[in-house]
């Protein structure tokens, strides 16, 4: 299996390379060359195996034999052996035909957890391999951060810087990452919202020379291909249990940055039966407007209550449009140049593409609300505000009521009490037993201003020997 940029002007890796690579050398990202597809027989051959079993079938076409099977799957069972859920992903029923899939299991309560305790491993997995020490540098909106800091804090080989927005990310969020005492750990909040994160992180990945002679930046956002292979697992796990390959199933997906759905996309087009893939957005809309409109243009950043989707320039979107463009390197860097004078204008065929495979929704705050106040009356669930965006897009975005819709729980409620608050509830979510004294642990971060030179002296300065 190799790996090919986006931008088609970066060398071709095979997956070890693809996964320390992280962004590919020309600013693209790194995709499968071809992808494998499951037959219809096969899939269903796979009915009531274990999450961790599944996980091994699917990932193991994309390793390709460069880890042995035996590595393969202790990684994948020390990954998922820290989630409080035998299922791992279990999936509750909220109405009709209408199913909420946990993804909040893992140890830091959202999905970010199904990727990056992988990516952690099978980073550490090639670092003692080669006798090799990286940087982990990350941008985080909130969820990933935490999620990567769980994944890299005990390997000897990694430093992981994680750049947050400066108070735009949730106390429970932020306490999440800056609790974490090891020294390879590194929280820095920066003065801008998450676009300033991820940008200078990219910037940062096309020029590494801030860096000591020896080290390089390796990445954990979800612009790493590990990250969206893992995630590919549970739309085929979510599809099994409601009867898939033998019926179709649709999927509601809150979504800022589009790698969580973009690996929906992938199942879709390795054999997994899918009906609709919904994108569900929060006023940061910039999905839903091109989607709809054609509109791809970036607009003034909203502070919101669902902050993980507090995302205007969407890195895992760029993998799609490949696909929209017949998988044209060159289409794609002229695309993404236009960009960055703040808009573009898709082709129609590529905006025919996009909306073959893809229903877009948006919906602000005070709707976002209501929805988790009536969803608890009706059930006793409680919904996160991202989730909760995600059960009215599958609301209102649904073609049919007799095809299962699974709305994917990206987060755990307990990391938004500002919003459950304004849901009616008189007392926060209660947060899990292994995190009841996180409000009492030690923090330890930097605030910077949003200057590269500022933040790449930091890491620079912070580097174990």
């Amino acid at each position: 299996m190799k790996y090919i940029s986006t931008r088609g002007d970066a060398p071709t890796l095979n997956f070890e390379e693809a996964v320390l690579a992280g962004l590919a050398t020309d600013g693209g990202l790194y995709v499968p060359e071809s992808l494998p597809k499951f037959s219809h027989e096969e899939i269903a051959s796979w009915a009531g195996l274990s999450y961790q079993e599944l996980a091994f079938n699917i990932m193991s076409p994309f390793v390709d034999g460069e880890i042995s099977d035996s590595d393969l799957k202790a990684i994948i069972e020390k990954a998922y052996s820290s989630f409080r859920h035998d299922a791992i992903a279990p999936l509750v029923q909220t109405a009709h035909n209408e199913w909420i899939l946990e993804l909040f299991q893992g140890p830091t309560l959202a999905f970010k957890d199904f990727a990056l305790q992988v990516l952690g491993l099978l980073l550490d997995h090639f670092l003692v391999k080669r006798d090799q020490k990286v940087v982990v540098m990350g941008a985080t909106s909130g969820d990933t951060g935490s999620a990567a800091i769980e994944g890299c804090r005990h390997s000897n080989n990694i430093d992981i810087f994680i750049l947050h927005p400066h108070k735009r990310v949730s106390d429970v969020q932020r306490k999440q990452m800056t609790s974490v005492m090891a020294d390879n750990v590194f929280n820095i909040a920066l003065e801008g919202n998450f676009d300033d994160c991820q940008n200078m992180v990219k910037a940062s990945f096309r020029d590494q020379s801030f860096l000591p002679d020896g080290r390089q930046l390796a990445a954990v956002n979800s612009i790493n291909w590990a990250r969206i292979m893992s995630q590919i697992v549970y739309y085929f796990y979510a599809s099994l249990a409601l009867g898939g390959p033998h019926r179709k199933v649709s999927f509601s997906v809150p979504t800022g940055n589009f790698g969580d759905i973009f690996a929906g996309y992938l199942a879709k087009k390795m054999g997994l039966p899918i009906d609709q893939l919904i994108i569900a957005t929060n006023s940061n809309d910039i999905l839903h407007r091109c989607v709809a409109n054609n509109d791809h243009s970036k607009q003034a950043l909203n502070h919101s209550l669902s902050p993980s989707m507090d995302i205007m320039v969407s890195s895992n979107f760029e993998r799609l449009l490949f696909d929209a463009y017949d998988r044209s390197g060159a289409a794609i860097k002229q695309l993404m140049e236009e960009f960055t004078s703040g808009s573009i204008t898709l082709s129609d065929e590529a905006l025919a593409n996009v909306r073959e495979n893809f229903t877009s929704y948006r919906l602000d705050d005070g709707d976002m609300v209501q929805v988790i106040t009536d969803v608890f009356e009706s059930t006793g669930y409680l919904l996160d505000p991202h989730t909760a965006i995600g059960v009215d897009a599958a609301r209102k975005s649904r073609t049919s009521t007799s095809t299962p819709m699974v709305c994917l729980a990206t987060a755990h409620p307990a990391k938004f009490p500002e919003a459950i608050r304004q849901s009616g509830q008189t007392e926060d979510p209660a947060l899990p037993h292994h995190m009841a004294d996180l409000f009492d642990r030690e923090e330890k971060y930097m605030v910077l201003n949003n200057d590269i030179q500022a933040v790449q002296a930091f890491v620079k300065e912070n580097i174990n020997d």
